[in-house]
């Protein structure tokens, strides 16, 4: 989405200015008007070199870490703009650094937190910005602080569990494959050239070894631009709304992997949920949110039809269950907390039990895959080696005859 800078005054009167992203100059212009700001003047800003806000990338580490000690410092008593200074001058992050300060800039000429953190949308992504509106409104912003900062951290836990989990498979795979490269271009060329010299037959499976050397030492440029071509092909379509949902679609239908990235969807949309629900975000706002970082396009659909079926008037339950992509121990436990008034604290247990499942799964996975990995490379490596060989073991059988 386009990203456009604005002059605006507060229902106060007091001049604001930021940048935020939307859809296009009216759709912004009634974002305003929700949060009771007048637009004055809206401009498109024009994108240099793929970037269109202030602010570089932020790791979610860092985030955390700027949370939790502006919660403290609020919790403190420190006044709101002192803190922003402070947490900006102790910021290693240059770019981090410069948005702290501008967020500092706007709320010391008038501008709420969370409206002056919307116009960074880089580094503080809805979900952010929505909590701490209901902090301010709330007058609990050091609580929300503190929530927020313990969802980053768990995020980030979630997140570092899915990696460990994909890192170690792809690493051996891509070492198998360079391994076998570097062996079909540059070790079997020679036993080729040994074998002409001692004119031995070959067996079937030097036959196949050698034919491989051949297509890869004539086509390994085009190899190459072929895969170059195909990740850049597939990173398009999965740019795509329908490439992204047929791709999600898939992986969550893939044996042991579907059901692991299930269980982290869940726990997302749990986590995420519970947080905002608890800070005090009404729930339809809350489920747009949660569909929008869901981090799955599958799972963002089934949350975006259930947030229009209660906007109809229907309860959470039974949208969620017609989704078919939550299991039913959770579409019970909310139907319970609903019906309680503790969806929260039902959510929080839902996300809870879930982010203990993925971290059992990942162990499972790599405990079982690890095996079975370093098996295939041995067999995969072992057999191109002994093929080669065979050839030779033919022909000391033959002399010693």
């Amino acid at each position: 989405m386009p990203v456009y800078s604005y002059r605006a005054r507060t229902k106060a009167g007091a001049l604001v200015m930021g940048e935020r992203t939307a859809d296009n100059k009216q759709m912004l212009a009634s974002m305003l008007h929700r949060e009771q700001i007048s637009p004055l003047s809206i401009k498109e800003k024009r994108a240099m070199f793929g970037k269109s806000s202030m602010g570089g990338k932020v790791k979610p580490r860092e985030l955390a870490v700027f949370t939790r000690q502006f919660s403290v410092m609020i919790d403190a008593g420190l006044p709101l703009v002192q803190a922003l200074e402070s947490l900006s001058s102790q910021s290693e992050n240059k770019s981090f650094k410069k948005v702290v300060a501008a967020v500092r800039g706007e709320v010391e000429s008038g501008s709420t937190l969370a409206t002056a953190m919307r116009a960074h949308p880089k580094v503080f992504d809805e979900l952010f910005t929505n909590m701490i509106a209901a902090g301010e409104a709330g007058g609990i912003l050091d609580t929300i602080l503190q929530r927020l900062s313990s969802y980053i951290e768990k995020s980030v836990k979630l997140k570092r569990a899915v990696r460990s989990a994909l890192i170690y498979p792809c690493a051996i795979l891509s070492i198998a494959v360079l391994v076998v490269s570097v062996i079909l271009v540059y070790v079997v060329p020679t036993f080729m050239t040994l074998f002409a010299v001692l004119n031995v037959p070959l067996p079937l499976p030097t036959q196949i070894v050698i034919a491989l050397s051949h297509f890869m030492t004539r086509y390994i440029v085009f190899i190459l631009i072929g895969l170059v071509m195909l990740f850049f092909a597939f990173r398009s379509y999965y740019s795509t709304e329908n490439g992204r949902y047929q791709v999600d679609r898939v992986m969550l239908k893939m044996p042991v992997l579907g059901a692991l990235l299930r269980k982290i969807s869940v726990a997302r949309f749990s986590r995420t949920l519970s947080t905002l629900i608890t800070s005090g975000v009404p729930l339809l706002e809350a489920l747009d949110v949660t569909g929008k970082t869901a981090g799955n396009a599958v799972v963002e659909r089934a949350i975006q039809k259930t947030r229009k079926a209660i906007e109809q008037g229907r309860t959470i339950v039974d949208p969620l269950k017609e989704t078919g992509v939550f299991p039913p121990m959770v579409t019970q436990m909310v139907g319970v907390g609903e019906q309680t008034g503790a969806m929260d604290a039902m959510l929080t247990k839902i996300a809870e039990f879930y982010e203990d499942e993925v971290d059992a799964a990942v162990k499972d996975l790599l405990t079982a895959l690890e095996p079975m990995l370093i098996m295939f490379l041995g067999l995969v490596v072992g057999g191109i080696v002994i093929s080669m060989y065979l050839p030779l073991f033919t022909l000391i059988d033959k002399l010693s005859g």
